[in-house]
């Protein structure tokens, strides 16, 4: 079985009388595609995005079983007053359980909330969950704020109480010192570290020892920063046990290391060697198949890197589904 756990959606439409910093989806002439506005942004989505028997047909072309399908991250408009930004969400959370529930069967949905407002974005957990939504989406970082800041602990603690999966997707910040060209590459590696790295050193992780949150293209940069980190807390090389006398910022523990085996990985990362070591750091446990699509091209067919690596079954059997089915809080073939 092969989960593609990181793929995303666009609504067909929007209400006609939805305020003004709503996106629009205007059709195109001759065409089946939309284009999306949303303030300078100009995109063609074409009828995939919005379309579920189109989806299942692109499934079948690529090997897929089963989609989880979160909104494109262009939607996560946490710069919006909270009020519209709730309004956003529901439209986006009402169309994704409206897709999903068209093929339950290979498509599974997560939600938006507007997390620029915490406590709103907390309570409408419940509605997502009672929608058939099997989690929710957030952005890397919120206006700037880091995700693992004090004020979102409550929102990740009742995502765990209602047993909801949550989505970290690498969201580009802007900054003077990479050129706007490496938004999509650098600066999406660094922004996924900077997410994790903030869920450990925030104490969020371990404030929510259950949450079942996974992050988009492997944390970035996170999974090679990790044995530095180990290092101070624990004063050794190669996870060897714990010298607190020779480590520069101990405490009482779990370690960065074991934090980190605490979460979900999409394996995006484009190089089998990437591959490897993740699994060789973090466990084949912790990682799932994403591919972006159809915001990029899945690799044909999918999944074709990993099953290319002489991997032991039960390992590819768990990275290629168990483990999303696991985070999504869904039962595995093996149950």
């Amino acid at each position: 079985m092969l989960v593609d756990a990181h793929a995303h959606l666009l609504p067909r439409d929007y209400p006609a009388d939805a305020p003004e910093c709503f996106p629009r989806m205007e059709p195109i002439d001759g065409d089946t595609a939309r284009t999306l506005l949303f303030g300078a942004m100009r995109y063609r989505a074409r009828d995939v995005f919005f379309d579920a028997e189109r989806r299942v047909a692109a499934q079948d072309a690529s090997g897929v079983d089963m989609e989880v399908v979160s909104p494109m991250p262009p939607l996560l408009r946490y710069d919006l007053p909270a009020t519209d930004g709730l309004s956003l969400a529901r439209h986006v959370n009402e169309f994704t359980a409206t897709l999903s529930g068209a093929a339950p069967d290979r498509l599974v949905g997560l939600g938006m909330v507007p997390l620029q407002d915490p406590d709103t974005a907390t309570a409408e957990l419940a509605a997502i969950r009672d929608q058939g939504l099997r989690g929710v989406e957030i952005a890397s970082n919120v206006l700037g704020a880091s995700i693992g800041d004090e004020r979102f602990v409550p929102f990740f603690a009742e995502a765990q109480r209602l047993d909801l999966a949550v989505f970290v997707h690498a969201m580009p910040a802007l900054t003077d010192r990479l050129p706007a060209s490496a938004m999509g590459t650098y600066v999406v590696g660094v922004e996924g570290a900077l997410a994790a790295a903030s869920m450990i050193a925030g104490g969020t992780a371990g404030k929510c020892p259950d949450l079942r949150i996974s992050f988009s293209h492997a944390a970035g940069g996170f999974p090679l920063m990790l044995p530095r980190a180990q290092y101070f807390w624990g004063g050794t090389w190669n996870e060897e046990p714990a010298v607190p006398e020779r480590a520069i910022a101990h405490d009482d523990g779990p370690s960065p290391i074991e934090y980190a085996r605490r979460f979900y990985y999409d394996s995006l990362v484009f190089d089998r060697r990437a591959i490897r070591y993740l699994i060789d750091l973090l466990g084949p446990d912790r990682l799932l198949v994403g591919s972006d699509f159809p915001a990029m091209p899945r690799e044909e067919p999918a999944g074709a890197t990993l099953r290319g690596m002489d991997l032991p079954a039960d390992v590819l059997a768990a990275i290629t589904g168990e483990n999303a089915l696991r985070w999504l809080g869904l039962p595995t073939p093996r149950a």
